[in-house]
């Protein structure tokens, strides 16, 4: 049986919603929303915003010092906010999802290639399709 490329992007979709209901998905929605709920990280954001403008003013004015002086406060800025725990947690929860959204591309991919060395009859040990099995034998010229 043969699937329409409208099928398939329904199940993803679906896939998508089981995702979406994952505790990992779960996490890094209420790690976000403390953030957002959090005034100390949010002023912190703030700043860093503004004095990236700044320092995308300064490059483009070619102001070296400047810009390295608006640098380090920036760099100083995002060490402060990475050293919130929330903020740890949030960036572990980011890593989960992407590493979940990696196992899932990866387990289709696989299972894709399975399938195409099965119906071709090859073999699925060496990884080749049944035209690699059949023209690698000995003495098949």
């Amino acid at each position: 049986m043969a699937y329409s490329k409208e099928e398939i992007i329904a199940k993803a979709r679906e896939v998508a919603d089981m995702i979406a209901e994952t505790e990992e998905v779960e996490f890094f929605k209420r790690a976000e929303a403390q953030i957002n709920e959090n005034q100390k990280v949010r002023e912190k954001i703030a700043s860093m915003k503004s004095l990236q403008k700044q320092a995308v003013n300064f490059q483009a004015y070619g102001k070296e010092r400047a810009l390295n002086l608006i640098e380090s406060k920036i760099q100083k800025i995002e060490e402060e906010i990475d050293a919130v725990p929330i903020v740890q947690e949030f960036k572990q929860s980011q890593s989960d999802v992407n590493a979940l959204l990696q196992m899932v591309s990866t387990a289709i991919a696989n299972q894709v290639t399975n399938n195409i060395i099965v119906s071709t009859g090859g073999d699925l040990l060496r990884g080749e399709t049944g035209s690699q099995v059949k023209n690698s034998t000995p003495g098949n010229c």
